[in-house]
């Protein structure tokens, strides 16, 4: 069943007068962007608890209710006063089905990998507040507001909660109703156009990147206007303050990149969930054009569903990131192979004291578990035994140092930061994508007579036989080849190279449908039938059933064929079908 279309349950008339009136589905725009907003508060006898789901209808199981309480509230230890924001990152429950209407598609083929729309989990702000009050029986007033989106743009809906929170803890859920129905008028989210989100009064400008776009970062030149406008650019993943997430570890850049690329388990214990989250979404965007294919949680918990799957001490620690704030965890993960103790986040002109690389193992042969506890309780540092494969880029820290001291403003510092690791992760992937080019087929074997041709298997050793000529175009020194063979074993290379050779796929498709399209027009033939059906048997049914194939593909958003061409190959197929006895005519308008 076409997700696109969903007059398949009608029949007759109805059919025909359901797909003319057009009725816009309820909450189509929202869900666009927002699965739904929460309102989480403390309640004395149940804990954390939701007080409110809007829109009303929106059907959030038990088990994503309990993720969301208890991950909207910043553990006891942070003691958070005041307003806070951070995010986190929740799988959703099994069989569950998307409210997106079926556009997720269209959106993520247009969309870069790493700002495609997540269908497994959800993304969850949080604006929480937590200030004294004396009319409350616990003396403080403890509420979250939540924004739940499969969107990973935390830059936007952070925004969107800065404008929306304060006056909702004042209105409470009227002005939630009024904002909801603001954001179910925005226009859905289209990359490479510039879109005006209006809300309460202020209109926030987004630009999503399209998939194909130039490298660097330079932000577009904001628009005139008079209306307040938060300029969205570059990729919502990275925060525009990211060098305050690497302040600490700045010399260790090199390590943790590569701990990116290789989907190593890394434990980030953070002061806050709002350091705990930056942080983490800095690591993952760290490796960016490429995708980050391992789990990662921005703020993790005790009452995690998956907790116990995370802290089992029966096999070895999964691919995934973790940020956690409470100490309990330093007794629990003190097993894992790399773990990341931050202090707070501040930014100033002095230069930050750069925490070391220590070695856990040597820990564990001095005292007993709590002296490692108390240890890591009390010093910062990177703890792991991880060996980097490349040398570090000495002239390029001493820069960002100096930038520091400088007092270089932080959007240039974290300009900087982003342009050196997205082109060292371009150099890494520039000669992988070499070498596939070099395993599709001719196009001279793309005959519209056959089967399109296969796409060659992916050698290990023969794409390492490239890399003396079409190595990395880095002055990075170092064991290049040991790095890509320890890439070949990682998440992140499974999960590449499975959208690349789908796309190579689809690729190969395209280029055979042309092939057929043009082939086609010999059997567009006005004049007597019986010729026609000389060809019928083997080479008109071939064809035919190849071109409603590629076409069903097309209008689903599986292959990215130009609407021009899809009109063609619709015309020609009808031509075609309008050639044939009535009964054959009627058969194949059934498919």
């Amino acid at each position: 069943m076409d997700p696109f279309d969903s007059s398949d349950s009608l029949e007759g008339p109805s059919k025909t007068a359901a797909t003319n009136a057009e009725v816009p589905v309820p909450w189509s725009r929202f869900s666009a962007w927002l699965e739904c907003v929460c309102v989480v508060t403390f309640d004395l006898e149940l804990g954390q608890a939701i007080e409110l789901v809007y829109p009303h209808d929106v059907k959030l199981t038990e088990k994503e209710k309990t993720s969301i309480c208890y991950l909207s509230f910043p553990d006891s230890y942070s003691g958070c006063l005041g307003d806070t924001q951070f995010s986190f990152r929740l799988r959703q429950s099994v069989g569950r089905s998307s409210s997106w209407f079926g556009h997720e598609d269209a959106y993520n083929r247009d969309a870069p990998v790493t700002l495609q729309k997540e269908h497994a989990h959800f993304h969850g702000y949080v604006y929480f507040r937590q200030v004294k009050d004396a009319s409350v029986k616990r003396g403080y007033f403890q509420k979250s507001l939540v924004v739940v989106s499969r969107l990973p743009f935390g830059n936007l809906f952070h925004s969107l909660l800065q404008v929306i929170a304060p006056e909702y803890f004042e209105k409470h859920e009227p002005w939630l109703e009024t904002v909801c129905n603001e954001i179910d008028q925005w226009p859905a989210p289209v990359p490479g156009q510039t879109l005006n989100l209006p809300v309460m009064g202020v209109v926030m400008q987004v630009q999503i990147p399209p998939k194909v776009e130039t490298s660097g970062g330079s932000p577009v030149k904001q628009p005139q206007t008079e209306v307040p406008t938060i300029f969205y650019y570059d990729t919502v993943l990275i925060d525009l303050h990211v060098i305050r997430c690497f302040q600490s570890v700045l010399i260790h850049m090199q390590m943790l990149w590569e701990l990116m690329l290789l989907g190593e388990p890394v434990v980030v214990m953070a002061p806050s969930p709002t350091v705990s989250s930056e942080t983490v979404l800095a690591l993952v965007s760290a490796i960016a054009p490429l995708r980050y294919c391992g789990d990662y949680r921005p703020y993790f918990t005790i009452h995690d569903s998956e907790f116990k799957e995370y802290t089992t001490r029966t096999q070895a620690p999964p691919n995934v990131i973790l940020g956690v704030t409470n100490p309990f965890f330093i007794k629990t993960f003190h097993c894992w192979p790399h773990i990341i103790r931050l202090g707070d986040l501040k930014m100033s002109g002095d230069l930050p004291k750069q925490v070391k690389v220590k070695k856990l193992a040597k820990l564990k042969t001095l005292d007993t578990k709590t002296y490692i506890y108390n240890f890591l309780l009390c010093n910062k540092g990177i703890y792991t035994a991880y060996k980097t494969f490349l040398h570090k880029d000495k002239s390029f820290i001493k820069r960002l140092l100096k930038g520091i001291q400088k007092k270089r403003p932080s959007e240039v510092q974290s300009a900087i930061l982003r342009r050196h690791l997205l082109e060292q992760t371009e150099s890494f992937i520039l000669p992988l994508e070499r070498y596939l080019e070099s395993l599709m087929p001719p196009q001279r074997s793309m005959s519209p007579w056959k089967t399109p041709p296969q796409i060659r298997s992916f050698s290990q050793d023969e794409f390492m036989k490239t890399l003396e000529q079409a190595g990395p175009q880095l002055t990075l020194k170092g064991d290049w080849t040991g790095l890509y063979r320890r890439f070949f074993r990682s998440p992140n290379f499974d999960g590449w190279y499975r959208l690349r050779h789908r796309e190579m796929t689809q690729k190969v498709e395209c280029l055979h449908l042309e092939a057929i399209c043009a082939a086609l027009r010999l059997f567009e033939y006005d004049g007597d039938k019986s010729e026609l059906f000389v060809f019928y048997d083997i080479t008109f049914a071939f064809h035919l059933l190849f071109c409603m194939s590629y076409q069903m593909k097309a209008r689903k958003h599986q292959l990215p064929v130009k609407e021009e061409l899809l009109e063609k190959l619709e015309q020609s197929i009808q031509t075609i079908i309008s050639s044939l006895p009535e009964d054959l005519q009627t058969l194949l308008h059934r498919q």
